[in-house]
């Protein structure tokens, strides 16, 4: 990339959304150039998860029969921790046994790449190991990129650079970052044979859990643990946010939550046996849609993480699909500027108009309230803790004889009325 170039389109970052994005446009005859800072696509998204397919199928309708997917999720589960014990729902439903699958957990290092050669094979032209250092302007309007010291020139560039979008900050567009709008997570992809993960979770050939937990596990701190069964390894990590991790002393090393989180019982059985084959941080939006920049400008679109169009309410958490449907919108309303030949202000806007009509913003409405409800820390301390020892309690036998179950219930809800009445006014609104 040493001489300057124009082309229809250039994408910065070859993430879910970025790749999306490229799909379609290339699909539709744009030339399209996606810049890459990883050495090829997948090998910076390394975020183990899972993806909810019903919302994006129809954006992709002929490719998910032969998509690298890992397991469709029957299993879910919830654990909340206290410390030295812990309490575990689990949902098993024949609803989620049943095809087309709702959910499939997914490794980016896989997935990826697989979709970039979907993309290049419509026409697209993906450059990895080149970072994008600036935007080109001209009489306020993004005219191209500046990427390994050669300028690129496009109608329109997309950011999909993810959660600390360079685009964002250079094209002006962001509101000022928060630390509280952002988490850190640390994740471990753990190798186990097939038979190994279907006999300690319970699940029958092709099947995955997904778990979620919060708790003890962070140490006070907003966040929580997550578990997914992948064919043969097991994607196991934690979140925590970066506002909590900044209040936290100095020297705070995050890699040390994760290792005392694969010693705790409810989960060193299930890794037992198993061996690392891949690490991993990341950084995630998790400011909702109160911290979203502006998702266009003159010249330019913002897509996936980059937007922070991600969704936690403390049971799903959503990203990929939020992803791969931002991508495809962003597309859709450069083909129509395309057809008009007009790539102004006006023409661009249409994509946050699509959006709002789409699942993506009408979910993070709905959820507005979320990121401030997750940041009460008891959440994280009080209430897992009580939970786990008010059930010790009603199971435990002693040698005295037991108390009526009203008289421990109501015992452990005068100890926590004081600070539940609140947080349970605060949930109505969620």
């Amino acid at each position: 990339m040493a001489e300057a170039e124009k082309v229809e389109v250039v994408i910065v970052g070859a993430g879910l959304a970025g790749l999306a994005c490229a799909y379609h446009l290339a699909d539709a005859g744009l030339e399209t150039l996606v810049v890459e800072r990883g050495d090829f696509p997948g090998s910076k998204n390394v975020t183990g998860g899972r993806l909810y397919l019903h919302p994006v199928r129809r954006f992709f309708p002929p490719i998910w029969e032969e998509a690298p997917l890992e397991r469709h999720v029957t299993k879910e589960r919830l654990t909340a921790m206290g410390e030295g014990s812990s309490v575990t729902f689990e949902l098993a439903s024949e609803r989620f046994k049943e095809k087309p699958y709702h959910s499939h957990t997914i490794l980016r290092a896989k997935f990826d790449p697989w979709l970039a050669k979907r993309a290049t094979q419509k026409g697209a032209i993906i450059v990895p190991k080149n970072r994008v250092d600036d935007l080109l302007w001209r009489e306020g309007k993004v005219i191209g990129i500046v990427a390994s010291e050669a300028e690129i020139h496009a109608s329109v560039v997309v950011a999909a650079d993810g959660a600390l979008s360079f685009m964002v900050e250079k094209a002006g567009l962001g509101q000022g970052r928060k630390p509280q709008d952002y988490a850190v997570g640390v994740k471990e992809v753990i190798e186990l044979t097939s038979s190994a993960i279907e006999e300690r979770f319970g699940l029958s050939d092709g099947e995955g859990a997904a778990q979620l937990f919060f708790g003890s596990l962070t140490e006070g701190m907003f966040g929580g643990g997550f578990l997914y069964t992948n064919i043969d390894t097991i994607s196991l990590g934690v979140v925590v946010g970066i506002g909590a991790l900044m209040e936290k002393a100095p020297g705070f090393e995050l890699h040390r939550l994760l290792d005392s989180f694969k010693e705790r019982p409810e989960i060193k059985p299930l890794i037992e046996g198993g061996h690392p084959v891949e690490y991993s941080a990341r950084i995630v939006p998790e400011g909702g849609l109160e911290s979203m920049p502006r998702v266009y400008g003159h010249g330019i679109l913002v897509v996936g993480d980059a937007a922070g169009l991600a969704l936690n309410t403390g049971l799903i958490v959503r990203g990929m699909d939020f992803a791969l449907a931002s991508g495809a919108l962003a597309a859709r309303t450069i083909i129509e500027a395309k057809k008009r030949d007009d790539f102004s202000l006006a023409s661009l806007s249409r994509y946050e108009e699509s959006l709002k009509e789409s699942f993506v913003l009408k979910e993070l409405e709905t959820f507005r309230e979320m990121p401030h409800f997750l940041q009460n820390p008891r959440l994280f301390n009080l209430y897992p803790q009580a939970l786990a020892e008010s059930l010790e309690r009603l199971m435990w036998i002693g040698e005295e004889p037991k108390e009526k179950i009203s008289t421990t219930l109501w015992g452990e809800a005068r100890r926590l009325i004081p600070s539940a009445v609140g947080d349970l006014l605060k949930v109505w609104r969620i």
